[in-house]
C-alpha cells in the first residue's frame, strides 16, 4: 500500500513539474540556473572559507562559470540531441560537439584572462598570447571542460528524463484514449443511420435487379473490413483511407437522386501514413449537415492535398440556414483525437457563412 502510494505522489509530482515547464518555460528555466548557482555559491564559500575570499570574488567566479555553462547545456540539449543523435548520426554529432566544446572553453579561458582576473587585482601575462591560449588543448581539457560541460550533461539528462516522461504520458493517454473510444468511433464514424439506409437501399436495387447492387454489396463489404480489421494501428496509409472515402461517397450517392453533387479531388505526390477515420469524420458530417438537411441542390467538396511534409484535408458542404448546427459533436471529438495523435503539428480550422460549412484540416508530417 505504501509502495502503491509512493508510486502516485512520484507520478503527480512529475506531472506537476512537466506542467509547470510547459505553462512557465522561462521561468522554470531561470529557476534551474538560479538553484544552480547558489550550489555553486554554497560550494566555493565553504572551500574558501578558510582563506577569507570575499563573497562577491565567489560570485564572479561562479557567474563567469555560469556564463559558458549556459550555452554548452543548450548547444547539447536543443541541437546536438534531436539533430544528429535522435537521428542517429553519431559521427556528426560527435564533430559538432567536439568542436563547439572546444570553441566554448577557449571563450570562457578568454572571459577568464579579461574579466575575471582584472577583477581580482590579477593582471594577465603577456606571453599567454590568444594563439597559445586556442593551441593550449590539455589546460582546456581538463580546466575547462569538466567543470563546463559536467553542469551541460546533467541539463541534457533531465532534458531527455522530461522528454522521456512527456512520451510515456501521451502513449497511455492514447492507449486509454483508443480502448475507451473504439466502439464510440465505429458508431460515430458508421452509424447505424448510414448502415440502415444503405441496406434498405441495396434491398430496393436488389428487387429492381438492379446492375449495380452486387457493386454496392461490395463496397459496404470493403467498408466494414477496413474499420473492423484494418484500423488497429495508431497509423494507416492514406491510400486505405481514400478507398474507405469513394466508398463511402458511393453508397451515400445511392440516397439522393441527382440532386446531389459530389465533387472529390485528389492530389498525392505521396502514399503517406495518417490516423485512422479522421477523414470519414469530416466527410460523415458534411453528408449529415449538408445533404441530410438540404432541401434544395446539396453540392459537397472535398479536396485532398498530400506529400512527405504535408497533408491538407478541405471539406466544405452546402446546408440549409435554418438545420440544426453543423458544428456537431463528431467535430468535437475529432478535436481530442487530433491533440492526441498530433500535438501542435497539426491544424483544424471549421468556418460557416450563411450557407456554406467547411472544414480544413492541415497535419504537418516533417
Amino acid at each position: 500500500m505504501k509502495g502503491t502510494q509512493s508510486v502516485f505522489l512520484y507520478m503527480n509530482l512529475t506531472d506537476k513539474l512537466i506542467n509547470f515547464n510547459k505553462e512557465h518555460r522561462v521561468i522554470s528555466h531561470l529557476l534551474f540556473w538560479m538553484i544552480l548557482l547558489l550550489i555553486q555559491l554554497s560550494s566555493s564559500s565553504y572551500y574558501n572559507a578558510a582563506d577569507q575570499i570575499p563573497f562577491s570574488h565567489d560570485l564572479i567566479g561562479d557567474g563567469t562559470n555560469l556564463v559558458a555553462q549556459i550555452p554548452a547545456a543548450y548547444f547539447l540539449a536543443y541541437f546536438i540531441v534531436p539533430q544528429f543523435v535522435y537521428k542517429q548520426k553519431y559521427l556528426a554529432a560527435f564533430i559538432y560537439f567536439m568542436l563547439a566544446a572546444y570553441v566554448i572553453c577557449a571563450l570562457s579561458r578568454v572571459e577568464v584572462i579579461h574579466f575575471e582576473e582584472p577583477f581580482f587585482g590579477r593582471k594577465h601575462n603577456p606571453k599567454e598570447t590568444y594563439t597559445e591560449i586556442f593551441t593550449d588543448i590539455p589546460k582546456l581539457a581538463y580546466v575547462y571542460f569538466f567543470r563546463i560541460f559536467s553542469v551541460a550533461f546533467v541539463f541534457m539528462f533531465l532534458k531527455l528524463l522530461k522528454d522521456q516522461l512527456i512520451i510515456q504520458k501521451r502513449t497511455l493517454s492514447l492507449e486509454k484514449e483508443k480502448a475507451e473510444t473504439e466502439l464510440k468511433l465505429l458508431k460515430s464514424q458508421l452509424n447505424p443511420h448510414f448502415l440502415f439506409n444503405t441496406l434498405n437501399n441495396i434491398y430496393s436495387l436488389s428487387l429492381s435487379n438492379s446492375p449495380v447492387t452486387s457493386t454496392s454489396i461490395g463496397r459496404l463489404s470493403e467498408i466494414l473490413d477496413y474499420i473492423l480489421y484494418k484500423c488497429n494501428n495508431l497509423y494507416v496509409p492514406l491510400s486505405g483511407e481514400i478507398a474507405l472515402l469513394n466508398n463511402y461517397i458511393g453508397l451515400e450517392k445511392l440516397r439522393y437522386d441527382e440532386r446531389l453533387k459530389v465533387n472529390f479531388t485528389c492530389n498525392v505526390e505521396q502514399d503517406i501514413e495518417i490516423a485512422p477515420l479522421i477523414l470519414l469524420s469530416i466527410v460523415e458530417n458534411a453528408f449529415k449537415h449538408g445533404a441530410g438537411n438540404d432541401i434544395g441542390s446539396p453540392v459537397i467538396n472535398i479536396e485532398l492535398n498530400a506529400n512527405n511534409t504535408s497533408f491538407n484535408f478541405i471539406v466544405s458542404n452546402s446546408f440549409y440556414p435554418k438545420a440544426e448546427n453543423p458544428g456537431s459533436i463528431v467535430l468535437q471529438n475529432l478535436k481530442q483525437q487530433l491533440e492526441l495523435i498530433y500535438p501542435q503539428k497539426h491544424k483544424l480550422e471549421i468556418t460557416q457563412t450563411d450557407t456554406l460549412f467547411t472544414v480544413t484540416l492541415a497535419i504537418y508530417l516533417s
